[in-house]
């Protein structure tokens, strides 16, 4: 569209400052020069394009407005990327600072491209500038987002752009009992469907209690697995996602008394940004975190994953367990199609399995009306919440691995 005139200049709003410069490398590799604002006007001048994050956007729109004046906002592109982040919410429309402010910054944009790995909000918003489409489901009237392209994960699988995941969930079995008495409520983990017990045995099964537990046996398992791939590829690395900074550091500390390099990043920590870039380059066997590797985190060496956490929405294991599909061209070039496969380890919580069943297909976002946002349960006789009652891993033992094979598409069998 430059080539053609009709287009002179661009603007890419992020979510997260550590993008930015991924953008810039992106942008280079086009001869195109993309600087992050605020800026000096000199600068502005010969630059093609400004980069920012949104916060930094909501922050100063009067500077923005200004700093924009000498470029015509009908020659220009904006680009949100990770648009899920642009969430409105049509009873409150002031409280979206983010997407109140890309709105009114780009309204005059010739045009506006949202790009996002994970089209769908956890609080049922539908994004700004999306497009919707109404539908009847069930009987009920719901919004659908529509995307202008959607290319699904199975599809990037068969083209080799991108690896298949295999999953591994370790099951156990788990106990709901009050001391002295004899009655007890025992479980696989992998079984238990009601909410407020499943959510209490993966807390239970995250921790590190001693070499039986669940959460030590997902260790064991994803250290076993980063062996194997390293006999393909050496320079292959390992993902850990924790539950808090405690958490993370004692897994740390696991990894390291087994002679594992590992590089420990958090929001909190002041180096968190030159572990990434080491943990980038190679510096490292294992990288534990919390949050900051979920989302626009690119380390293509990265092959297995441990998911460690409580949290349990589909975007966030989503956003985790992808961090393992990147491929680079010199990877490529020694690979078949399909590519070899990264791992994913995690305890055997039903909500994690569902979501691995099918990562791999893009789902539509339907956006429920404000009085349906409570989505019942498989099991509507188990709504409820259970007895409030101690919980305990019988004998701690780790129990069976579940496994779930990679996506076999009708393309991979034809190869």
């Amino acid at each position: 569209m430059r080539q053609e005139q009709r287009l002179q200049r661009f603007l890419v709003f992020c979510h997260r400052t550590s993008i930015l410069e991924q953008w810039q490398r992106a942008a280079a590799r086009s001869d195109l020069k993309l600087v992050n604002w605020p800026c000096e006007p000199e600068t502005l001048s010969q630059a093609d394009g400004l980069l920012m994050t949104y916060q930094t956007a909501a922050r100063q729109p009067q500077q923005l407005a200004a700093a924009l004046t000498p470029w015509p906002a009908t020659s220009l592109l904006a680009i949100a990327d990770e648009a899920h982040h642009l969430g409105v919410n049509p009873d409150d429309p002031a409280a979206a600072a983010w997407s109140q402010a890309f709105e009114e910054q780009t309204s005059r944009c010739r045009l506006r491209l949202g790009l996002t790995g994970t089209p769908f909000r956890a609080d049922n918003l539908g994004f700004c500038s999306a497009r919707r489409i109404r539908n009847v489901q069930n009987g009920e009237l719901v919004e659908q987002i529509q995307p202008d392209l959607c290319v699904e994960p199975r599809e990037l699988i068969a083209a080799g752009d991108v690896r298949p995941l295999e999953f591994h969930f370790q099951d156990g079995w788990m106990e709901h009992s009050q001391i002295g008495r004899p009655d007890r409520d025992v479980s696989p983990l992998s079984q238990e469907h009601r909410e407020s017990w499943r959510a209490r045995n993966l807390r239970r099964a995250i921790r590190l209690a001693d070499s039986s537990c669940i959460g030590q046996q997902v260790i064991l398992q994803a250290q076993r697995r980063l062996s194997r791939v390293r006999q393909q590829q050496p320079n292959a690395a390992g993902l850990v996602i924790a539950r808090d900074i405690d958490h993370a550091s004692a897994i740390a500390t696991l990894l390291k008394d087994d002679g594992d390099k590992v590089d420990l990043v958090h929001s909190q920590d002041p180096k968190a940004a030159a572990r990434l870039d080491s943990f980038q380059a190679g510096g490292a066997d294992w990288l534990v975190s919390i949050d900051m590797c979920a989302e626009g985190f690119d380390a293509p060496r990265l092959r297995v994953v441990a998911y460690l956490t409580t949290v349990v929405t589909r975007s966030r294991f989503l956003q985790g367990i992808t961090r393992a599909v990147r491929m680079t061209p010199e990877l490529a070039e020694l690979e078949p199609v399909p590519r070899n496969p990264s791992y994913v380890v995690a305890p055997a919580d039903p909500l994690l399995i569902s979501y691995a069943r099918n990562w791999s297909v893009a789902e539509p976002y339907v956006l429920s009306p404000a009085e349906g946002n409570t989505f019942p349960l498989s099991d509507p006789q188990v709504r409820g919440r259970g007895p409030s009652l101690p919980l305990e891993a019988v004998n701690d033992g780790a129990g069976a691995m579940i496994r779930l094979k990679t996506p076999q598409l009708p393309s991979f069998l034809q190869r």
